[in-house]
């Protein structure tokens, strides 16, 4: 943890003296400011009652689940006594799983919007109501999915899908899209713009990479969290598949399990109060 908060050698956040000495395990005193300055302070674990090891345990867990885990099931996993503390860790977790300044997609990339949730009734298509709409984009590699990144949008306007490329994908990428109206833009913005009618390859072959990780998005939560999130989560739970999509040919399990920890230094802080409002979570 001392190598991950102080890459470089310890350097005191208010004076930035590189002298310190040490007061306990997890507590450093510069010998500039006499400031004492704890490990934890500023990483998620920060201010937390729950002992360390029972997150590493919880990180270690988490990142060694191909499927994913449910609050419930981490809670049961490790033997946490209280469901909302598991909660808790599993949201600020997943805070974590997303790298601050992480790399834009690049290349060419395909983009569209699904629907998740369960069938409600309502209009059909891209107004669908009661239902929460999942902006996807995709790297193409050949025949294959290079790294996807999704967020939740409240519509399908010009103003939400261009937020969404301009946070995602690098300008001068090409992207292929269908021919919806709210990406009459992209190409103001610096993009290349390929229109694939669905009228005459079909609907399926638009952008098929896309559609293939709209179908395991849902069958992930569907199974992982039985159907059951909050339109103000979704984020967390997308940011999730993505981590684990993005690195589903990964054989080092402990590597995920590094990268995850090494995050939780760089993430911003995340309180219980505003993780249930929906907010960074």
């Amino acid at each position: 943890m001392e190598r991950l908060r102080w890459p470089n050698g310890f350097r005191c956040d208010r004076c930035g003296s590189t002298d310190f000495w040490k007061m306990r395990r997890s507590v450093h005193r510069c010998a500039g400011c006499r400031a004492e300055i704890r490990l934890t302070a500023g990483a998620i674990f920060h201010d937390s009652h729950v002992p360390l090891h029972i997150w590493f345990h919880a990180i270690w867990w988490i990142t060694n689940q191909k499927t994913g885990v449910s609050a419930l099931g981490l809670q049961r996993a490790i033997g946490i006594g209280s469901y909302r503390t598991a909660w808790t860790l599993l949201h600020k977790i997943r805070c974590a799983m997303v790298r601050p300044g992480r790399d834009l997609l690049g290349g060419a990339v395909e983009v569209d919007e699904t629907f998740v949730g369960g069938s409600k009734p309502g209009k059909r298509g891209r107004g669908a109501e009661g239902k929460k709409l999942v902006v996807i984009a995709a790297e193409i590699d050949g025949k294959k999915i290079g790294r996807i990144r999704m967020q939740h949008i409240p519509d399908a306007s010009g103003n939400s899908l261009e937020g969404f490329i301009k946070n995602s994908i690098a300008k001068g990428s090409d992207l292929v899209t269908d021919q919806w109206k709210g990406y009459n833009g992209v190409k103001v913005l610096g993009y290349g713009h390929q229109r694939v009618d669905g009228e005459v390859v079909g609907i399926e072959e638009v952008v098929p990479r896309v559609h293939r990780v709209a179908s395991l998005l849902k069958r992930w939560l569907l199974g992982t969290l039985h159907g059951r999130y909050e339109a103000k989560h979704l984020d967390a739970y997308l940011n999730e598949f993505v981590f684990r999509f993005n690195r589903r040919t990964s054989n080092a399990r402990g590597m995920l399990f590094y990268r995850v920890l090494e995050n939780c230094f760089q993430v911003d802080v995340t309180p219980y109060a505003m993780i249930t409002k929906g907010g960074n979570a």
